[in-house]
């Protein structure tokens, strides 16, 4: 018998449409070459238009799901999506502490990709405080980037990307990437930062349409690659090009968003590469 390929634990929500959330996060490390554990937060009512309903799951059965199968799996890295609650924060918190030498990447959803909130202020300050400190990466838009450094709703600051990053790293995490698809610029450019400053730089050509799942797709790449004993930089670098020709090979199934395809190399016919260009 074969030796199991690295296995991946990931905390998130359920997307009924297969497009984010768990089943995004599932076939994400499938599409890499890892085997997914999942520990359900929430469970949603949504289709590729938007979301209609969340109910949160209590965070003693979010708990009990993440030890059961650790006790019973080693688990090569860590990937949290959207979390919903200052109690199920506390409650992965605990988890996570105890396998600080674990990966642990933190995709901050603050609202789906029509806009619809799933987090407060509350849950924000948890997210800075508990989980932040023990992350290796964090992966926000340029939005959510901006919104989590504020001191508070009423900061009238307007942050550049580089004043967000160096907030967000002074709560602990070694990393930041910060996804450029949502700034006024002709190619997506994602920067990922550390304590020092720019890490590296990488610029994609922006893709048509509107795309539900991409930030859990690129979060859950850079947790595979992590699982694969790949370097930070070197993993961010991979799953932004897996997360790019997933979009490229992206399928509109409904009346809404395209959702990536993240079994694209399957494909005769593979996208042409992107024009990217990186700057380390």
């Amino acid at each position: 018998m074969s030796l199991p390929p690295p296995i991946v634990l990931s905390f998130a929500a359920s997307d009924p449409t297969g497009g984010a959330g768990i089943q995004a996060d599932i076939l994400t490390l499938a599409g890499m070459g890892c085997h997914p554990l999942t520990v359900v937060t929430a469970i949603t009512v949504q289709d590729t238009t938007g979301v209609e309903d969340i109910l949160l799951l209590d965070a003693e059965w979010v708990v009990d799901q993440a030890r059961t199968v650790l006790q019973d799996m080693p688990v090569q890295a860590f990937k949290i999506g959207m979390l919903g609650s200052v109690e199920t924060i506390a409650a992965i918190t605990e988890v996570i502490s105890d396998y600080p030498d674990i990966p642990l990447v933190i995709d901050p959803v603050l609202a789906s990709g029509r806009g619809d909130s799933f987090a407060n202020e509350e849950v924000i300050m948890a997210m800075r405080e508990m989980l932040f400190p023990q992350a290796t990466i964090i992966t926000p838009n340029s939005l959510e980037a901006r919104r989590i450094a504020l001191e508070n709703e009423d900061d009238p600051d307007i942050l550049s990307l580089q004043q967000s990053a160096d907030r967000l790293l002074q709560w602990g995490c070694g990393y930041v990437l910060i996804k450029g698809t949502h700034e006024n610029t002709p190619k997506v450019v994602n920067t990922l930062y550390d304590i020092n400053g720019v890490v590296r730089s990488d610029t994609w050509q922006r893709l048509p349409g509107s795309y539900h799942g991409s930030g859990c797709t690129l979060s859950s790449a850079i947790a595979a690659s992590l699982a694969h004993g790949i370097s930070v930089a070197d993993s961010v670098y991979e799953a932004q090009d897996y997360t790019w020709h997933a979009l490229k090979a992206g399928f509109r199934p409904g009346m809404g968003q395209y959702i990536p395809d993240r079994f694209f190399w399957m494909e005769n016919d593979s996208p042409e590469q992107p024009d990217s260009k990186t700057e380390d």
